[in-house]
């Protein structure tokens, strides 16, 4: 475990992020440049970011959403109404000074608000603006509301999933919504870099549709390749494309994961002689891929995970336990790897989530800050970022605890 609220000195140290950005795609974005040095300053609403009153499970320990938490780390909370002038002056002086931009609200919303790109390059031509939303800023499904569900079955991913003839099946991850983190953290470091070069800002829009889209690249390239849509397996093979011996098996104490490895060897080692022949030896038989998983299913059922193992381990064969989050968190690989650690919180005293997975030799990324309390930076944000007095600080403070 990890416990560490250090120093920065992670490999974005004095980058400045306005993150305007809730929910999932921009928070998660938002939370990686942090761990990775930058400066976030979280800029809410007054009732907070949406994620704040939404948790997975309904859990919210001392009052603390578990989903705010798990994105919102390493960022310091200011809360502003936009649409107050006082509140919109501190938003501006806050983008004055930031490098980047993150903003995940409806198309239009920002530029309402005098805060579109247009304006804000005018007052910081350096700055990179980034804009996510559900679809793009454009086009027929402007209007739609955006969502990772919606994303998922519009781009054709939950027709991948799930079992030949049944309804299809959305993953349980949020797909689309952390694809596009992924896809505005590379974007606006791209541009960071792009600036180093030419001194000027850009802006960047980022939607969950194109992500995910863009993710099944190999699985759409096959089908327009072949004209025809992928037909799912109805034993359980996890993808429409591949073929046995391919998917999760029964075990006698759980499950094992197979991967791709010819069928002859595999039904060598186990003792399956129906397929020990050379007509198969590929690692991706389709057409009889159904029957051939059923009967290695019930040969599987004949040892314990483990034991498979240590004997398909010992022939190179690609394979893997099953775990579920208890035994994901006891692993040997992922605590080496320090992908669960410990934060300090000022409500709920230690938190356990899951670690930066990346590693730098030079600039080692850290864990700062646990999420930040609703506008509970404020006070440093307006003196550090917009250099107020502590007069005009302290009158804003009291005029906005009034309300």
């Amino acid at each position: 475990m990890i416990n560490n609220i250090e120093k920065n000195v992670g490999p974005l140290k004095d980058i400045i992020v306005a993150d305007f950005s809730q929910l999932a795609q921009g928070p998660w974005a938002t939370q990686m440049l942090g761990d990775m040095g930058a400066d976030i300053i979280k800029i809410e609403p007054e009732t907070g970011d949406w994620m704040r009153h939404y948790s997975y499970g309904n859990l919210y320990p001392e009052g603390e959403s578990i989903s705010f938490l798990s994105f919102n780390r390493n960022k310091r909370s200011i809360a502003l109404n936009l649409k107050d002038p006082k509140g919109n002056k501190v938003a501006i002086d806050i983008i004055a000074k930031s490098d980047i931009l993150v903003e995940n609200f409806r198309p239009g919303v920002m530029d309402r608000l005098g805060l579109g790109y247009d304006d804000m390059i005018k007052i910081n031509p350096k700055l990179v603006y980034c804009s996510s939303s559900g679809y793009g800023s454009s086009g027929p499904y402007l209007h739609r509301p955006g969502q990772d569900l919606l994303a998922q079955s519009i781009s054709g991913t939950a027709a991948l999933n799930g079992l030949k003839g049944q309804m299809p099946m959305a993953t349980a991850v949020g797909q689309a919504d952390l694809l596009t983190s992924l896809f505005i953290n590379q974007s606006v470091l791209a541009a960071i870099y792009s600036r180093e070069k030419t001194g000027k800002g850009q802006k960047i829009e980022a939607n969950l549709l194109n992500s995910v889209v863009g993710f099944h690249v190999q699985e759409i390239t096959a089908y327009l390749h072949s004209g025809s849509n992928p037909e799912r397996s109805e034993s359980g093979i996890p993808n429409p494309w591949l073929g046995a011996p391919y998917g999760l098996y029964h075990t006698k104490d759980g499950y094992i994961a197979i991967g791709m490895n010819s069928v002859q060897k595999l039904a060598q080692i186990v003792g399956l002689p129906q397929y020990d022949s050379k007509e198969f030896t590929s690692n991706n038989i389709i057409e009889s891929r159904d029957e051939i998983r059923f009967a290695f299913d019930v040969v599987f059922q004949m040892k314990k995970t483990d034991e498979w193992l240590e004997i398909l381990m010992k022939e190179d064969i690609w394979c893997s336990q099953v775990n579920t989050f208890e035994e994901m968190v006891k692993d040997s690989q992922i605590n080496h790897n320090e992908m669960i650690i410990e934060i300090d919180h000022p409500v709920l005293g230690k938190v356990k989530t899951t670690g930066f997975p990346v590693w730098f030799s030079e600039t080692p990324q850290k864990i700062y800050k646990p999420a930040p309390l609703l506008n509970g930076n404020a006070k440093e944000i307006l003196k550090e970022i917009c250099c107020y007095s502590d007069h005009i600080i302290d009158t804003f403070i009291k005029e906005e605890n009034q309300k």
